[in-house]
This record gives structure tokens, C-alpha cells and sequence, in this order.
């Protein structure tokens, strides 16, 4: 995703620092220089006219290509994830149920959830709600997802350094929205083992 964002703002860059230099050279190289002194009028350049045709339709190709590629990426899911979490957003916070260690952590507003993860393997996340619209958004991830009641979403996520990341609400969801928050903290598969033992004791 970091490198697609990239990739297209220096594409714009370039797209608009040719157009700005285009219009400079007109504006200069075509004014009026004397009181009754016209420009030369020339209704059709065809070729002229195929390049900025070709060019920007040739560019929004392109860009969707990779936009298209860096999706299905984002939106593949793994045959054999190592850990699932069922999230549930609520009315104003999360849950985080690890169904095959048997654990449940809850938030209120103002104590929030953690998402306790190991690194260097893949998590599959099954986001839902039972009220109303909610975001699952992690800005350090670059990725967001929408929690839409009735609407079950998954992603596969794989956090490669260990860490703490803060989580958002990105979806007005009501009175609470902004103590709607969370954090995801990434450990060695040794500690997760060990928070494991300790929550299920």
C-alpha cells in the first residue's frame, strides 16, 4: 500500500509539473506583446490533440493496474492461518475472541481492548457488529476495514516487528466514537504462549 501511495503521488507530481510548465510556456511564449497583436489561431492540432487524449487515459490505466494488484494482495486470505480473532465493534469499543484458545477480552470507554498477536505469523481477522457501522483502523498497518452489521469481513495480518500499535474507530459510530479505541500489541510466539497460559488461567 506504502509504495502504491507513493507511486501515484509521484506520478501526480510529474503529471502536474508537466502541465504547469506547459501552461508558463504558453502564457509567456504566446502573450500579446503589441495593442492590436493576435496570436496565431489554429482551430485543430490532431496529433497534439491524440497525445493528451492517449496520455491520461494511458496514466488511469496503469495506476488502476497496480491499484487492482496491490488489492488482491491485501484481500487474499491464507488456507492454513496460524491464529484467528473474531472482533466485534460495539457501541463504544471492541471484543476480541480468540476461539480456539477459549479467551475474551472486552473493552469499555476509557479501558481499552488489547489485541494480544504473535509476529512473524498469519492472523486471520473476522470483523462484525451488532449495532451499528464501525472501522477496524490501525494507521502504523496502513489498513482500514469497515465493521457493517450484518456484513461479515476477513483479513489476514502478519505484524514482522514486535511492538505496540494503537487502533481506531474510523467510522462515526455515535456519542463515544472517539474513546473508541484500541491497541494491538505484537509479541514473540513465547510471550503469546505465555499471555495465553496466564489468560486462560
Amino acid at each position: 500500500m506504502s509504495d502504491l501511495w507513493r507511486g501515484g503521488v509521484m506520478t501526480a507530481l510529474v503529471v502536474g509539473g508537466i502541465v504547469l510548465s506547459l501552461i508558463l510556456f504558453v502564457v509567456f511564449r504566446y502573450r500579446r506583446r503589441g495593442r492590436d497583436d493576435v496570436p496565431t489561431q489554429r482551430q485543430y492540432m490532431v496529433p497534439i490533440e491524440i497525445v493528451y487524449t492517449a496520455l491520461p487515459i494511458m496514466i488511469v490505466l496503469v495506476l488502476f493496474g497496480f491499484s487492482w494488484a496491490v488489492q488482491d494482495h491485501v484481500d487474499a486470505l491464507s488456507a492454513d492461518p496460524a491464529l484467528t480473532v473474531d472482533v466485534k465493534g460495539f457501541q463504544w469499543q471492541w471484543q476480541f475472541h480468540y476461539p480456539k484458545e477459549g479467551i475474551t477480552v472486552t473493552g469499555v470507554p476509557d479501558h481499552r481492548a488489547v489485541m494480544v498477536l504473535p509476529v512473524h505469523e498469519t492472523v486471520r481477522i473476522v470483523l462484525r457488529s451488532d449495532d451499528v457501522a464501525h472501522s477496524f483502523y490501525v494507521p502504523k498497518f496502513l489498513f482500514k476495514r469497515d465493521v457493517i452489521p450484518g456484513l461479515t469481513n476477513r483479513f489476514d495480518i502478519r505484524v514482522d516487528d514486535i511492538g505496540t500499535y494503537q487502533g481506531y474507530c474510523a467510522e462515526f459510530c455515535g456519542l463515544d466514537h472517539a474513546r473508541m479505541t484500541f491497541t494491538v500489541r505484537a509479541v514473540s510466539r513465547a510471550d503469546y504462549d505465555a499471555w495465553v497460559a496466564r489468560e486462560q488461567s
